[in-house]
Formats: C-alpha cells, sequence, structure tokens
C-alpha cells in the first residue's frame, strides 16, 4: 500500500508514503470532515490512497490572485 499526494490544481505529483501500517489518525484524516474526505481522498483497486492536496506554487498563486479560487485547474 502506497499514498500519493497530488496537487488538486495542477496536477503535480507532490510525493508518496510507502508504509504498510500508517493510520489515519497519523495523516490527518480524523480532523477532515465527511464531505471533505469525499473530496481529498481516493482509494484505488491495488489499496494504494490518493490525496489530493495543494502545492506551493498553487497556494502562493492563489494567495496573490484569490479570484483563481474560481478555477479548477492552474497553469503556471
Amino acid at each position: 500500500m502506497a499514498i500519493h499526494y497530488q496537487c488538486r490544481h495542477c496536477g503535480v505529483k507532490m510525493g508518496s508514503i510507502d508504509q504498510m501500517s500508517l493510520h489515519s489518525e497519523q495523516l490527518g484524516f480524523h480532523k477532515l470532515t465527511d464531505e471533505e474526505r469525499l473530496d481529498m481522498v481516493s482509494f484505488e483497486s491495488s489499496g494504494d490512497i490518493n490525496i489530493k492536496s495543494i502545492c506551493e506554487d498553487c497556494q502562493e498563486s492563489l494567495e496573490r490572485n484569490p479570484d483563481y479560487h474560481q478555477y479548477d485547474y492552474l497553469i503556471h
């Protein structure tokens, strides 16, 4: 099982964790609402978990240009 982090705005792969025994509390999933969890966390049939997050470049772009929040995908 691996956990893969990918930016929700630009699609860049941010990193992966390859550990067999991680609990949702260790990753902070327990702090997400049910709606956030459905939006951000997806499970593969292989057992891998995909997490939609935000990369530093997109975060910086959103801070400089708040109107970008209306777009699902950012190119930088």
